[in-house]
C-alpha cells in the first residue's frame, strides 16, 4: 500500500510545464535620465527600459510571472535568446528549479553563462519561483524563510545628475514624505567640485544623521577615487558606490581597507563567480547583486549565502519588486533601492513607511501585469507542448 506522502509527491511530480509566453516590452520613462556615464560621453541619456516578461503555465493550472530587464541596449537580444532556449522547459516539472536553470544554461552554453544569456534565464527562473510560492500560498519572502516583514529602503530616482540642485532638494523632501529612509545621489561628473557641492548641499539639507549614499557609476580611476573617497569621508555617507570599474575587485578592496566610509558595488556583475571574486578579495562592504542580471533567484541565493558567510552587508540593485522579497530573507539588515520606474507595469504597488519598504504578503511576487503593458509590447511569442 502506498503511503499518503508518496502519493502526494507523485501527484506533484506529474505536473508539467505546458505553455510559456515571452514578451519584449519597452517601458518609456517620463524624462531622459543621465548619470556620470552620460556626462563623461560613454553613454547616451536613457529614455526607456526594455523588459523581458516570461509567463509559465502548467498542466495543473499553476502560473508564474517572471521578468528581466535591460537599459539602453540588449532588450531584443534577451528576447531572442529566451525564445531559443524556452522549448527546453516544455514538459518539465516546474518544481525542479535548480535543475531547470542548469538546463537553460546548457541550452545556450555557447554564448556563455553570464551577461545577456544569464539575464534571459533570469526571467524564467523568477517565474518558476513565483509559481512555487503561489503553489504554497506564500509570498516569495516567506517561502525563502523571511527574516523580517519590512526592509530599509533608499531612493535613487530623484538624485540623477540631470536634476538641478534646487530640484534635488525638493526630491529629497518628496522621498522622505513617502516614508523612504535614505537618499542616494549620483556623482562622478568631470567637474569634481560640482559633485562635492551637491553632496555638501544635500547633507546640510538632510541633517547629519539621515542616511545618504553616493554613486559614481564606475567613472573614476584609482587616483581620483582615492581623492574623492577621502573628500567624502566628512559627509557621514552610508556608502560610496562603484567608485571604480565594476570588475576591479583589487581596486575596490584597497578603497574598502583604506577608508571608513563603506564601499558598495556589484550591480553590473552577471554571475556567481564574478561576485565571488569581490567577496574573496573583500572588494565591497555592501554587495549589490541584481537578481535579473545574475540569472534570477537561484543564483542570487548562492551569492547571498557567500556574502553572508563573509559577513558582508547586502543592498540589491534596482528591481525592488523582486528584491524586497530577497532582501527580506537575508540574515543581516539590508537595504533595497526604491525606483518607481517599473510601477506602471504592474497593478500592485509597494508601500513605504517609516523609512522601510513593506514586504508584500500576497502569494508569490504578488504582482500582476497592468493593461498598459500590451501597448508597450514590441514582440511576443508562445511556446506550447
Amino acid at each position: 500500500m502506498n503511503h499518503p506522502d508518496s502519493l502526494l509527491t507523485g501527484q506533484l511530480a506529474r505536473d508539467r510545464i505546458e505553455h510559456i509566453r515571452i514578451s519584449s516590452v519597452f517601458l518609456p520613462l517620463a524624462a531622459p535620465i543621465s548619470d556620470a556615464k552620460v556626462l563623461t560621453g560613454r553613454q547616451r541619456p536613457m529614455t526607456e527600459i526594455a523588459i523581458l516578461f516570461v509567463e509559465i503555465s502548467t498542466a495543473d493550472g499553476h502560473r508564474g510571472l517572471g521578468f528581466s530587464y535591460s537599459k539602453r541596449a540588449g532588450g531584443p537580444g534577451q528576447f531572442a535568446h529566451a525564445k531559443e532556449i524556452a522549448p527546453a522547459l516544455i514538459g518539465e516539472d516546474p518544481n525542479n528549479i535548480a535543475r531547470l536553470w542548469d538546463k537553460l544554461a546548457w541550452a545556450g552554453a555557447s554564448v556563455g553563462r553570464s551577461g545577456l544569456a544569464a539575464q534571459a534565464i533570469g526571467a524564467f527562473d523568477v517565474a518558476l519561483w513565483d509559481m512555487k510560492a503561489k503553489r504554497a500560498n506564500l509570498s516569495l519572502a516567506k517561502l525563502l524563510g523571511a527574516q523580517r516583514d519590512s526592509v530599509r529602503c533608499y531612493n535613487t530616482s530623484g538624485g540623477f545628475l540631470h536634476t538641478p540642485l534646487d530640484q534635488l532638494l525638493v526630491n529629497t523632501d518628496i522621498s522622505r514624505a513617502k516614508g523612504i529612509g535614505g537618499i542616494k545621489l549620483k556623482v562622478g561628473q568631470p567637474d569634481r567640485a560640482l559633485d562635492v557641492k551637491r553632496v555638501e548641499t544635500v547633507r546640510k539639507h538632510l541633517g547629519d544623521d539621515f542616511p545618504l549614499m553616493v554613486d559614481a557609476n564606475q567613472q573614476w580611476d584609482r587616483p581620483t577615487a582615492q581623492r574623492m573617497c577621502r573628500t567624502f569621508e566628512q559627509f557621514n555617507l552610508v556608502w560610496i558606490e562603484e567608485p571604480l570599474d565594476c570588475h576591479d575587485a583589487e581596486g575596490h578592496a584597497a578603497l574598502a581597507a583604506q577608508f571608513d566610509t563603506p564601499i558598495a558595488t556589484g550591480e553590473m556583475l552577471t554571475s556567481v563567480s564574478e561576485h565571488w571574486e569581490f567577496i574573496r578579495q573583500r572588494g565591497a562592504d555592501y554587495l549589490m547583486p541584481d537578481g535579473p542580471r545574475v540569472g534570477g533567484v537561484t543564483p542570487f541565493l548562492r551569492i547571498a549565502a557567500l556574502a553572508d558567510h563573509a559577513g558582508l552587508m547586502l543592498a540589491p540593485h534596482f528591481a525592488m519588486e523582486l528584491h524586497v522579497h530577497l532582501a527580506a530573507a537575508y540574515s543581516r539588515e539590508p537595504w533595497v533601492e526604491h525606483f518607481e520606474w517599473l510601477e506602471p507595469l504592474f497593478n500592485e504597488k509597494l508601500d513605504t513607511r517609516d523609512g522601510r519598504m513593506i514586504v508584500p504578503t500576497r502569494p508569490g511576487l504578488g504582482l500582476s501585469l497592468s493593461e498598459r503593458v500590451a501597448g508597450w509590447t514590441a514582440q511576443a511569442t508562445e511556446i506550447t507542448n
